[in-house]
């Protein structure tokens, strides 16, 4: 199922600054401030002078009329490639692709429940179903891509991503059926691996939990365009899962072994 893109406003990205916030130029001259909802480092996608779209608001009640949601980035090829930079958005293109049986691991459950609290967390997702019985989902927005053309995640060193792992390995080891599901948000990342380089606690975290039995999922976008604008994004790329050589034999063993890689 494909997620509108409604009514977005095209411009050119001049900075982002006080990490909450965007200068952009937009077409038609005029300098704004957007909303930037995005709490990493944004490495490697905040890119000063790429195109960018915003998204208006007439709510009276916000402080910043705009926010920031798309850029176009140039890749190595020639070609260019739009990523997401609203992490918010993440868990809607995901539900969609649930409902709509497009993450095929995830097809068949009955029932979906959004912001689930368990003992020591909030995961995104808890799919239901009487045969089926229970799938624990958290999703982490991946836009990541190194000079050395793979994707990674975090971008920054994430203890709250770490928690999470701690708690979807809990309920693996009660033999719940929990799942790490990366939503690449990038059209130009084609496979996912631990940012070990950037967050080497996360990475280590990420390999007890797959060893642990917490199944490590990756989906890539795919944008439709209209006018050179998104339109519509879906998530329905199955992307590799590419595991530090320190994780590989083991995972491989577990069954969520792709490809080694060393970060």
């Amino acid at each position: 199922m494909s997620l509108a893109c409604q009514g977005l406003v095209p411009g050119t990205l001049l900075r982002r600054y006080k990490r909450f916030l965007a200068d952009v130029r937009l077409d038609d001259g005029r300098d704004v401030v957007a909303h930037c909802p995005n709490t990493g480092s944004m490495k490697a996608v905040n890119v000063p002078g790429c195109r960018v779209w915003l998204s208006p608001s007439d709510n009276p009640k916000r402080k910043l009329a705009w926010t920031w949601e798309w850029i176009e980035l140039p890749q190595p090829d020639g070609t260019v490639a739009l990523a997401s930079v609203h992490t918010g958005r993440a868990n809607r293109i995901v539900e969609a692709a649930i409902e709509a049986g497009d993450i095929a691991p995830l097809a068949g459950y009955q029932t979906l429940k959004r912001e689930v609290k368990i003992t020591d967390a909030r995961l995104d997702f808890r799919l239901d179903d009487p045969e089926l019985g229970n799938a624990y989902i958290e999703v982490k927005q991946v836009t990541l891509r190194e000079s050395d053309g793979h994707g990674y995640f975090p971008d920054s060193v994430s203890v709250r991503g770490t928690r999470h792992l701690r708690a979807l390995q809990a309920l693996a080891e009660q033999g719940g059926r929990a799942v790490l599901l990366f939503c690449v948000a990038h059209e130009g990342i084609c496979d996912v691996a631990p940012a070990a380089h950037i967050d080497p606690a996360y990475a280590a975290a990420l390999g007890e939990a797959a060893q642990a039995g917490v199944e490590v999922l990756a989906y890539g976008i795919e944008v439709q365009r209209a006018a050179a604008s998104p339109a519509f994004v879906r998530l329905s790329r199955p992307l590799p899962i590419r595991w530090p050589d320190s994780l590989a034999t083991a995972n491989a063993e577990n069954g969520d072994f792709t490809e080694q890689v060393g970060p």
